[in-house]
């Protein structure tokens, strides 16, 4: 205790200075003050600090610096992680990994305190807030973020998707990015804030073998940001919300932004589209009825579907549960469907 009182008092005097004229004793009442974020003096022993280095708890200062005394433990032995990294071996292996995080290149020390701290694993702070302190980009994204990620304000928060030292994906991201994501997104009970059921999206992959173009390259982020967004379900752009919705370009800015938009614009075409009949644009008939234009997820999968083209087998139709079956064929010419929102309908494209 008397090498973690004097230690104490060494490294408050070296953060802050007196000079001669205005040193005053101090009553030896008075406790030190904790030290300010940033520093790396030791914390106060009250209240009890989260976490505690092992050889700072011993007083073994000559662990790390050049003396034993805590009253003048001298600089530290090593400079940078080298010094770090003779106890802590397995982070070895990890810095030789292909993306690495620069503060764990050049210095521990600009996240960790290496004597004890007020957050966990010797955290200057709580993790978000260390990792914010730097990406102010990510911070201001997820703080003005009208739909928030969960992912970013539990469990281990930024822990949760990288590793803040080194890894074999690019981003620092802790496994490939659709892995990553499927590591959560793989269960029945999720919801969003406003409590509606998300799908279990790794279920649904795994029973559906056509995938479209983003879910096919294994990059969610082509339509979600993983930070936080203020379109629903964390889209990257405009997308609507609802099963019916006015057809306007601006409102479909995600699919648009891959799609060419003409193709659902043009009432007349024998080169935009496929879906036809003859020359009559059957996208455009679908989506431009005024007041009940279909979305895409009228019609289409944005995941993953049995059927080429994405055409969904049924679409939840209510809240109550119930799917409104397709009934979709398609033939060398064309297709149908049947029972679904009108009597059975074909078309003929070529």
């Amino acid at each position: 205790m008397l090498c973690r009182a004097l230690a104490l008092l060494l490294a408050f005097a070296v953060s802050s200075p007196l000079t001669a004229q205005t040193a005053q004793p101090k009553p030896a009442a008075i406790k030190l003050p904790p030290a300010p974020i940033g520093s790396l003096a030791p914390l106060p022993s009250r209240p009890v600090p989260v976490t505690s280095h092992a050889p700072y708890e011993a007083g073994e200062c000559n662990i790390c610096h050049q003396n034993g005394d805590p009253k003048q433990p001298g600089p530290v032995l090593k400079k940078g992680p080298a010094l770090c990294l003779e106890c802590h071996e397995e982070f070895a292996g990890v810095m030789k990994r292909t993306h690495t995080h620069e503060p764990a290149r050049t210095a521990c020390t600009t996240c960790h305190n290496p004597h004890n701290a007020n957050a966990p694993k010797l955290l200057l702070k709580e993790a978000g807030a260390l990792c914010t302190s730097c990406h102010d980009k990510i911070a201001k994204t997820s703080r003005e973020a009208k739909v928030k990620h969960k992912a970013l304000t539990t469990g281990a928060k930024c822990g949760n998707c990288h590793n803040p030292h080194g890894s074999a994906v690019a981003k620092l991201l802790a496994q490939q990015p659709m892995d990553l994501c499927l590591k959560c997104h793989n269960v029945d009970t999720m919801a969003d804030a406003n409590g509606k059921k998300l799908q279990n999206i790794k279920a649904w992959l795994d029973k559906n073998r056509v995938r479209h173009g983003p879910v096919r390259s294994k990059d969610c982020s082509g339509c979600h940001q993983a930070h936080g967004s203020d379109q629903f379900r964390l889209l990257e752009e405009s997308y609507p919300a609802a099963f019916y919705a006015p057809y306007d370009v601006r409102t479909y800015a995600l699919c648009f932004s891959c799609h060419n938009d003409e193709a659902f614009s043009t009432p007349e075409t024998t080169t935009l589209t496929e879906f036809r009949n003859g020359a009559t644009n059957l996208h455009y008939v679908h989506l431009q009825q005024p007041g009940r234009g279909r979305t895409c997820r009228a019609c289409h999968e944005v995941h993953a579907s049995n059927q080429q083209r994405h055409v969904r087998e049924g679409v939840p139709y209510g809240s109550g549960g119930w799917t409104l079956k397709l009934n979709y064929k398609e033939n060398a010419n064309g297709g149908s469907c049947e029972k679904t929102c009108h009597a059975e309908k074909s078309y003929v494209n070529k």
